[in-house]
């Protein structure tokens, strides 16, 4: 038989290339968090989740962040009317979650959005590779159907013939940022890292340009 497999989801991850920036980051979040010590509550279970307005008060490096996932974001989307000289550009919404042992995410996504990225600017792990101190990114096969069929333990097979995931677990590393569309379902598992686990989040809204 002729096989294709159809409606593949795109994920795409690179490594930040300035350290200043990256401490810049932090200090700006520090600064942040001992200004509003108590944060929103939205995904996170426990730990610190910023507002959302972080392209304001991160300075400069947090624009330049904004402007890497929106390059990589560029990368990986077509206008379909106009392939060659796209239409649209992207508004950024961003902010910072800081988590210690413990805490967490829920399944959630970012609706309104196009794409969604995480920096990763401490990982938190201090180099122990340990997997039990878990604090992976989940994410979640979009089919959802496929939870709620009646034979659970069936699973697809794909094309080197080895079953497909239900839910992937992504390790993150310090200077990582990962992108992903915005549907996608996505979590952290508990972290239980020695460490401090500092993360970006951004949000992409989609939005056509200006005409000149």
């Amino acid at each position: 038989m002729n096989r294709r497999d159809l409606f593949p989801t795109p994920f795409a991850a690179d490594t930040l290339k300035s350290p200043e920036g990256i401490a810049e980051l932090r200090r700006s979040i520090e600064a942040e968090r001992a200004r509003d010590a108590n944060g929103v509550q939205i995904s996170n279970v426990g730990g610190w989740h910023s507002n959302t307005n972080m392209i304001d008060w991160g300075g400069e490096a947090a624009r330049a962040l904004a402007y890497k996932a929106m390059t990589m974001a560029d990368e990986l989307t077509i206008d379909s009317k106009s392939p060659h000289a796209t239409r649209y550009g992207w508004v950024p919404e961003m902010w910072a979650n800081v988590s210690v042992a413990g805490n967490a995410n829920q399944y959630h996504y970012h609706p309104g959005s196009f794409w969604s990225a995480v920096a990763y600017i401490d990982d938190g792990y201090e180099g122990d590779d340990d997997p039990a101190l878990g604090g992976e990114l989940q994410l979640l096969d979009p089919r959802m159907p496929m939870v709620r069929m009646t034979a659970p333990d069936l699973r697809l097979a794909d094309s080197e013939g080895a079953q497909m995931a239900n839910e992937v677990s992504l390790r993150p590393s310090s200077g990582q940022i990962v992108i992903f569309p915005s549907w996608l379902q996505h979590a952290v598992r508990p972290f239980h890292g020695k460490g401090t686990r500092i993360s970006i989040a951004i949000n992409l809204i989609a939005a056509l340009k200006k005409p000149h």
